[in-house]
This record gives C-alpha cells, structure tokens and sequence, in this order.
C-alpha cells in the first residue's frame, strides 16, 4: 500500500499524462490514464476530466456518471455540476440542466464562473426568454471579459432586439 503523499504523486502524474492525451486527441489512453489515477489517490478533477473524455466520445450518460463521482468526492468543486448542466443541454434536457448550472455557479471551488452563466444563457435563449439569456451572457462577460462566445451571443440577441 502506497502513502498518501506517494499516492496522491502518482496520482497527479497519470492525470496530467490523461490531460496530454485528451488534448492530443488521443483519448482511449486518456481515458485508462484518467483511471488509473482514480485507482491510485481518487479527485473530483480526475473524475470530472473523465467524463469530459467520455463526452467527447458522446457518452455523455457515462459523462454525467462521472461527474456525480466526482461531487461525492468533493462537493465544493464546480466543474462536475457546471458539466453535468452543459452535458443536460446537449440531451436536449434543458430544464434538468437549469439546477446544475446554479449549484456550479454557488459553488466554492470553481475558477471558471464564467461557463454555468453561457450555458444557462443558452437555456433561456432555447426556451425564448431572451432577456434572461442575455443576463447570463453579461453576467460571463463580467467574470470573463475575453469570452467571445458569450460576446458573440449577447450582441446575436441585442441585433434580434433592435
């Protein structure tokens, strides 16, 4: 049995292979990277990068799995409720989506706020309501002033306004 601080090295080191591979497109081996990390020292990041893996592969029920995985592992993490939404949209699901999307934006540990606010703008805007939809298009940009899909969406609904 490994000590945690040579379990959580090793862990860390098959994560960051898995994130090269992804990144190359090489994404069985990122995939088997993802879980042997899991098996070694398990984070909410190598579960959540798992799924986002599984979802580039349109295993997005597998996706969502993981991403729960995560959460149990670390509630505070924002990236697994953030992707479940994203992954609810792409179901078509929009309505299951909306909580994740809150709970990603609340949550105590996620640097990239901006997300939960494209993708809950982009619920509204599929459900029609075009002024919530750019609400949360300003409300990225306000986290992520270099954001151009959500100033590309914003300025889309302003010119369909005007």
């Amino acid at each position: 049995m490994k000590e945690p601080d040579e379990a959580r090295k090793l862990a860390l080191e098959y994560f960051q292979q898995a994130y090269e591979k992804q990144m190359q497109g090489e994404l069985d081996q990122a995939v088997e990277l993802y879980k042997q990390s899991i098996e070694v020292w398990p984070t909410a990041e190598a579960h959540t990068f798992l799924g986002w893996t599984y979802s580039f592969r349109g295993r997005l029920d597998e996706a969502i799995e993981e991403c729960h995985k995560a959460i149990a592992v670390d509630p505070d993490f924002g990236n697994p409720y953030n992707d479940i939404g994203a992954y609810l949209v792409q179901q078509g699901r929009y309505d299951d989506a909306i909580p994740w999307l809150q709970r990603a934006m609340e949550a105590k540990r996620y640097e990239a706020r901006a997300y939960p606010h494209m993708n809950l703008g982009r619920v509204w805007e599929y459900k029609g309501r075009i002024n919530d939809a750019m609400q949360e298009y300003r409300k990225a940009l306000a986290e992520a002033p270099d954001y151009a899909e959500a100033y590309k969406a914003l300025k889309r609904l302003e010119s369909r306004l005007n």
